[in-house]
C-alpha cells in the first residue's frame, strides 16, 4: 500500500513539473518571441536593393547577383535613425510635433502614419527656429550637395554681341573724274578688283582746255619780259590745279618747257578698283566717273547693338569682331562712333569699329559678329549667378551662417557677365552664400513656413473654441 501510495506521488509530482517546465517553456518562447518582434520592429524596413558590386542595378526585395551575392538593402536614413533604441541616440533634444512626411501642412503631436503607411518626420527643438534661417542636419547637406562660396571682389566682364557687316572706310575712298570735256586716248590694263598702287598709270586723256591752260602756263614761265617772275606765271598755274592736272604733269612741264599732247591720269592712293567708267575713245563729260578706288587697308564694322545694352556700349571699348568666313580667326578693333538714333523698327542702335585689314581679306559686305567687352577695372562685390533666387520682383541670395544654418536675405543686383553678378546692396565681402542646391533649402524654408502658419491657426481656432469660432454676435 505504502508502495502504490509512493508510485502515485512520484507520477503527480513528475507531471506537475512536466507541467510547470512546459508553462515555463511556452512563456520562455513567447518572451523570445516578443524579442525577435521588438528587434525585428526595431530593425529598419529597406528602401530597396542594390548590386553588391556598384552596378546600376536594383530589386525591390531580396535577391542575388550572378555570382551569388547578396544585394545590399539600402535604408532611409530617417527610419535607421528612429530605429536606435533611445539609450543608444546621440542626442536627447526634446520632440516638438511631427510633420507630414510628404510635406503637407498636417502635424501631430504623437507618432502617426499617414495614409501611404509613411511615418510622421519629428520636428526637434531648436530646428523650430524663429529668427529665419533655416537649419539641415548634416547628413542632408551632403546629400543635397549643398555647397557655399564667399562673396568676394572681382572684375565682372559683360559681353555685348551684336551682328553686322563691313563697310568701306568713307574717308578712303578716291574718284577720278573730269573737270572740263575730255576724251580717252588711252586706258592702262586695270579692271574692277584690281588693286593698284599710288601713282601707278591708269589712263591717258586729251582734252582743249587742259591743253589751252598749258600753253598759256608755258607761254608765261618762258616769256623773256616776265618768265623769270614767279609772280606772272602764278595764275596760269593755278588753272592747270583748277582743271585737277597731276602734279607731277605740272612739274614736267616746268622741267621740259614743252606742252603733252596727252595727260596722264595716275592712281591717288593704294587700294582696289571699285569702279572703272574709262573706255578708250569715250568722251567724257565733266563730272563723269571714270575710276571708284578705295583703301581697304583700314575698314569699317557695322554692327547693331540692341537697345537695351545702349547703356554699356562707349566710344573706344574694344571689339572683338569674327568673320563667319574665316572661323577660328579674329579681329581686334575699337568703337569710333555710337550712331544718335535708334531704328524704330528693330530697336538697335548701329555702332561703327575700326578694324585694321592688312590682308585685305574682309570685304565690304562681309557678315561679321561683334564681342564688345565692357568690361570695367574697377573690382566689385560679385556672386555667382547660381546663388541668386530670382522671383521676377525681388532678389535674395542664402547666406551660410555656420552650424547647417542658412539666412535668406534679399539683395539688389547690378551688371551680370561671365557667369557672375554684381551685388550692389546686402551682402558683405568674406560672407558665405549658397551657390548649389539653394532650391532645395528655399523649398524648406518654405514648407517650415507654412507648417509655423498652419500650427499657428490650429492653435488660434483652439484657443476661440468651437462656440466662438464665427465671432461673437448680437
Amino acid at each position: 500500500m505504502k508502495t502504490l501510495r509512493l508510485l502515485t506521488a512520484l507520477a503527480l509530482g513528475g507531471g506537475l513539473a512536466l507541467a510547470g517546465y512546459w508553462h515555463l517553456s511556452r512563456a520562455r518562447g513567447l518572451l523570445d518571441a516578443d524579442i525577435i518582434s521588438a528587434a525585428a520592429a526595431a530593425e529598419p524596413t529597406p528602401l530597396y536593393y542594390r548590386h553588391p558590386g556598384g552596378a546600376p542595378l536594383w530589386s525591390a526585395g531580396p535577391k542575388k547577383d550572378e555570382r551569388g551575392r547578396d544585394y545590399l538593402p539600402v535604408y532611409d536614413d530617417d527610419q535607421a535613425v528612429r530605429a536606435v533604441p533611445k539609450p543608444q541616440q546621440a542626442s536627447s533634444r526634446k520632440i516638438l510635433y511631427y510633420r507630414n512626411p510628404m510635406g503637407l501642412p498636417d502635424t501631430s503631436p504623437v507618432p502617426k502614419k499617414d495614409s501611404m503607411g509613411m511615418n510622421y518626420v519629428p520636428v526637434y527643438e531648436g530646428d523650430d527656429t524663429d529668427d529665419g534661417t533655416v537649419k539641415l542636419s548634416p547628413g542632408k547637406i551632403q546629400r543635397t550637395g549643398v555647397k557655399s562660396e564667399p562673396v568676394e571682389r572681382r572684375s565682372i566682364r559683360v559681353s555685348v554681341k551684336a551682328p553686322g557687316t563691313i563697310q568701306l572706310d568713307e574717308r578712303r575712298v578716291s574718284v577720278i573724274a573730269m573737270r572740263a570735256e575730255s576724251f580717252v586716248q588711252k586706258v592702262a590694263d586695270v579692271t574692277t578688283g584690281t588693286r593698284v598702287k599710288a601713282g601707278q598709270p591708269l589712263m591717258e586723256i586729251y582734252s582743249s582746255a587742259v591743253a589751252s591752260a598749258a600753253a598759256e602756263y608755258l607761254a608765261t614761265i618762258t616769256s623773256k619780259t616776265v618768265g623769270g617772275v614767279e609772280t606772272y606765271g602764278r595764275g596760269s598755274r593755278q588753272r592747270l590745279i583748277n582743271l585737277d592736272v597731276p602734279d607731277a604733269v605740272i612739274a614736267e612741264m616746268d622741267r621740259t618747257h614743252t606742252s603733252p599732247v596727252t595727260i596722264r591720269w595716275s592712281a591717288p592712293r593704294d587700294g582696289i578698283v571699285l569702279e572703272r567708267g574709262a573706255i578708250e575713245g569715250m568722251r567724257a563729260n565733266p563730272g563723269d566717273v571714270l575710276f571708284r578706288i578705295a583703301d581697304t587697308s583700314v575698314v569699317w564694322a557695322l554692327v547693331d547693338v540692341a537697345e537695351r545694352d545702349l547703356g554699356d556700349i562707349a566710344v573706344g571699348q574694344s571689339v572683338a569682331v569674327r568673320a563667319r568666313s574665316f572661323p577660328g580667326r579674329t579681329f581686334t578693333g575699337k568703337i569710333a562712333v555710337v550712331y544718335p538714333q535708334v531704328n524704330r523698327d528693330t530697336r538697335t542702335v548701329r555702332v561703327r569699329i575700326e578694324l585694321a585689314n592688312p590682308d585685305a581679306v574682309l570685304l565690304p559686305d562681309m557678315y561679321v559678329d561683334a564681342d564688345i567687352d565692357t568690361a570695367d577695372a574697377a573690382p566689385v562685390l560679385a556672386i555667382q549667378d547660381s546663388a541668386v533666387l530670382d522671383t521676377g520682383s525681388r532678389q535674395s541670395v542664402l547666406v551660410d551662417t555656420g552650424e547647417g544654418r542658412f539666412e535668406p536675405r534679399e539683395v539688389r543686383l547690378g551688371r551680370r557677365g561671365g557667369g557672375y553678378v554684381e551685388v550692389r546692396e546686402g551682402l558683405s565681402v568674406g560672407e558665405a552664400v549658397v551657390t548649389s542646391a539653394n532650391f532645395l533649402i528655399d523649398a524648406e524654408s518654405n514648407l517650415k513656413a507654412a507648417l509655423k502658419g498652419f500650427g499657428e491657426a490650429a492653435s488660434r481656432v483652439t484657443d476661440v473654441g468651437p462656440g466662438n469660432a464665427t465671432g461673437d454676435r448680437k
